[in-house]
């Protein structure tokens, strides 16, 4: 009898102490469970209908969790180099931890029952046990079948270099082998109830491929139909994949399905940067009439007061975090670029291109270039030039679309060229672009 009080003594520590490991939020729909020992990462996400973790745990890689990326590339730190196989990867904390099993530290967490916050600091995946130099933290709620959720990234980097924008996982979504099917709405007609589509295996030797959803959601399906949905207001660039072989919902399996929102963002060395995106176990019709409740109102409008808006450079920097009223573009490289975030709208409901901008250069003209859906850059076809006002004080600069007769349709990108050459001292300060109906 001793040996059997002492048992379950031990077995009751046991379990106490896996149960101080996670913070949970339940309501009649969902179940949402967090590892305090990962970061606070999702590692558990079920319908209350059958109990079933559709999250996959196979490693620290997995889970629902927050991954960045920025330079430089390599990525080394204290000495450690990474190896061969994640060279290319760069600077890359994520929240759970390393690729060496070690685990992310939690420096804060609340559970009022109703919503999780979570604060941890994560560490460089391909390195071992190195610290991120930032912090992550995750605000977690449940509405009816939906997770909504918030997610920031505080940087404090002692390396102060402005690097180029690196696609971000906003978030990593892994999911179990019961789930290959991924499936997104892709047309150039969202919100119509027009025909989902089925996303093609890779056809390279890595398994996730890449895609416009201009519905906002990708989800990852049972053969039924029913599974895990990733949606995220406001941005329709997203990859994913399956890797493996469909199989049992097994939280721990190695084969899995993956989803990711995406976006090319400048992560200053000092940034403090959010992103939001909502979780949904379901069918994928309740995932995509779900996703239609955040169907965007117009043509994309971008006000750069605060922040970059999702826009990132090509041959141009800019003078760097915090935005404060306008972004500052130096113009010292030749054939600088502005180029807009993966977006949707038709062309018939914005005709009118307004930059709201201040020029200081010797050049006269600059140029926009657009990007139809279904293609993949920007069509020779859809540029135009617009004469700059280089006083250096804010003009609006009104562009007529409507007269290109290319510019029909679907549209999915924008860029602008401010100036041709390069110029020493030359800049451009940009409080806002957006599409009007008509010149005002």
């Amino acid at each position: 009898m001793p040996n059997a009080r002492l048992l379950l003594a031990t077995l009751l520590i046991t379990a106490s102490a896996h149960a101080e490991k996670m913070s949970w939020l339940a309501n009649d729909r969902l179940k949402l469970g967090v590892d305090l020992d990962l970061g606070g990462a999702i590692t558990f996400l079920a319908s209350t209908q059958d109990g079933a973790n559709v999250i996959n745990n196979f490693d620290l890689g997995r889970q629902v969790q927050l991954s960045f990326f920025s330079g430089p590339v390599p990525f080394e730190a204290h000495g450690q180099k990474p190896s061969e196989h994640w060279r290319h990867i760069g600077w890359n904390p994520i929240q759970t931890g390393d690729d060496f099993k070690n685990a992310s530290r939690i420096l804060a967490h609340e559970n009022d029952g109703k919503r999780i916050h979570l604060s941890c600091v994560p560490l460089q995946w391909p390195l071992n046990n190195v610290a991120g130099e930032c912090t992550f933290d995750s605000w977690l709620e449940l509405d009816g079948a939906v997770v909504k959720a918030r997610a920031r990234l505080t940087n404090k980097r002692s390396d102060t270099t402005q690097y180029a924008a690196r696609l971000q996982e906003l978030p990593a979504v892994y999911a179990n082998a019961a789930f290959p099917r991924v499936v997104s709405y892709t047309g150039a007609r969202p919100f119509t109830s027009d025909t989902v589509s089925i996303i093609p295996k890779s056809e390279t030797k890595h398994p996730w491929t890449f895609w416009t959803g201009t519905e906002s959601w990708a989800a990852l399906l049972d053969e039924k139909g029913h599974g895990l949905g990733l949606i995220t207001p406001g941005r329709v660039h997203f990859t994913g994949g399956f890797a493996g072989r469909p199989g049992p919902n097994d939280t721990h399996g190695n084969s899995t399905g993956y989803l990711a929102g995406q976006g090319l963002e400048i992560l200053d060395h000092n940034i403090v940067y959010e992103f939001h995106y909502e979780l949904m176990v379901g069918t994928v019709q309740e995932i995509r009439a779900h996703a239609a409740s955040h169907r965007p109102q117009g043509p994309p409008a971008w006000n750069f007061t605060q922040d970059r808006q999702g826009w990132h450079y090509q041959n141009a920097h800019d003078t760097g975090w915090p935005v404060q009223d306008h972004l500052h573009m130096l113009l010292d490289q030749d054939d600088p670029q502005f180029i807009s975030p993966l977006a949707f709208w038709q062309a018939s409901n914005a005709p009118v291109l307004v930059i709201d901008a201040a020029f200081k250069t010797t050049q006269k003209q600059g140029v926009v270039m657009l990007q139809p859906h279904g293609a993949k850059s920007f069509d020779s076809k859809t540029v135009v030039s617009f004469p700059l006002v280089a006083d250096g004080g804010f003009h609006r600069h009104v562009i007529p679309l409507s007269a290109l007769p290319a510019y029909q349709g679907a549209m999915v990108r924008l860029r602008i060229d401010p100036v041709a050459k390069a110029e020493p001292g030359a800049w451009m300060k940009v409080r806002s672009v957006r599409f009007e109906a008509a010149s005002k």
